[in-house]
């Protein structure tokens, strides 16, 4: 019976969602900051060699990039009239170790964000030789973080890194997973900013344990605002890149965290994905600077994905099997803004439209839902 109350409540409140686009390509929202400064426009990839944006209002779609290589995971710059994404190689296969970001501006004027050199022995400073991907600004604008792969050193995990005037960093240490002692981090991903001000960067970090067993955590890196990324060591043949001075890493959770985390915008709460005590996948919630985590959502089959705090900080949105669910933080309560699911979940910046993808015969497209906190 409980059941049956629960789906019955949730049918009350679905809103009316209506597909944005239609045109046969792909449509890839991709868990980036999608919506444009003024909430007008959404900005997509194919998935192949263009990024686009769409008008919310009229639906009219508008080429942004499409010039040869393969680019993909737009995302808007908070406050200008901008798109970064990541741009692959001119001349050699698409590769994780060999991606740099790329930003359009709006008169189609493009420039790279991060300069790579793989054919140094000794990388300069401020360069990389890898590959960057999921761009994302910090809410001021200043700084862009992002996944870090090495091309000189492959058998070096995964880690994460941000750039700030043109000059790149690796924020965390990784070290090989033969050569890991208890404490060390052999890949860290997942990431997202906690805050306005590219402070924290939170993210997942496989880290092996004293009993020789390896995890999946929650860690943040933190980031002096003043920090000299010139103190940073950028890496040769034989020796892996290093944080600048002052970035410092901390553990928050013990038991296994996993999903794309996000903060809030005012730096107080991260979410992420973790088993519940009932064995499903729900979202829980920690205190940026440590404590207890909270299990937030009680969804039936449990939260699938997309992770996205509303603006407000007071809500939380989530695709699941049953459809995309949003919970009060306060309360715990959940309804469903649509009867089926979603991925690419993304809210405007006046939290009154979620935008999110669902393939659509042999394309993925944009659906929208409207939200304004009544249906609570």
């Amino acid at each position: 019976m409980r059941w049956i109350f629960l789906l019955a409540l949730a049918v009350s409140t679905f809103s009316q969602e209506r597909q944005l686009t239609a045109s046969p390509r792909t449509h890839a929202l991709d868990n980036n900051d999608n919506f444009s400064p003024d909430g007008r426009f959404l900005c997509y990839d194919t998935r192949e060699t263009e990024i686009w944006k769409v008008d919310i209002r009229t639906g009219a779609e508008t080429l942004l990039f499409g010039k040869g290589p393969k680019v993909v995971a737009a995302s808007y710059h908070p406050t200008r009239d901008e798109v970064i994404f990541i741009h692959g190689p001119l001349a050699e296969p698409y590769f994780k170790s060999n991606r740099r970001g790329a930003v359009v501006s709006a008169n189609g004027e493009v420039r790279f964000l991060d300069v790579r050199d793989v054919t140094s022995p000794v990388t300069p400073p401020g360069a990389h030789r890898g590959g960057t991907h999921r761009h994302e600004y910090s809410l001021n604008g200043r700084r862009v973080g992002f996944t870090y792969d090495d091309q000189l050193l492959p058998q070096y995990g995964r880690t994460i890194g941000m750039v700030q005037d043109g000059k790149f960093a690796v924020l965390v240490p990784v070290v090989p997973e033969a050569e890991a002692k208890p404490g060390d981090i052999v890949m860290a991903a997942n990431d997202s900013w906690v805050g306005g001000d590219g402070r924290m960067r939170a993210f997942i970090g496989r880290v092996k344990e004293a009993d020789g067993t390896f995890h999946n955590s929650l860690f943040v890196a933190d980031i002096p605002s003043d920090v000299k990324l010139g103190t940073a060591f950028a890496g040769d043949t034989k020796r892996f890149p290093a944080p600048p001075r002052g970035v410092r890493i901390r553990r928050l959770t013990t038991g296994e965290a996993g999903g794309i985390v996000r903060g809030t915008r005012d730096g107080k709460f991260i979410a992420y994905l973790a088993a519940a005590p009932d064995g499903s996948r729900q979202v829980f919630v920690i205190p940026s600077n440590g404590g207890a985590p909270r299990q937030l959502t009680q969804i039936e089959g449990g939260a699938q994905a997309g992770i996205r705090w509303h603006p407000s900080g007071s809500f939380l949105a989530v695709s699941s099997g049953r459809g995309i669910a949003v919970t009060k933080v306060a309360t715990g309560k959940t309804v469903f803004l649509t009867a089926r699911g979603g991925d690419a979940l993304v809210w405007s910046n006046d939290g009154k439209t979620l935008a999110f993808n669902r393939k659509v015969g042999e394309h993925m497209q944009i659906f929208l839902v409207d939200f304004t906190g009544g249906e609570f």
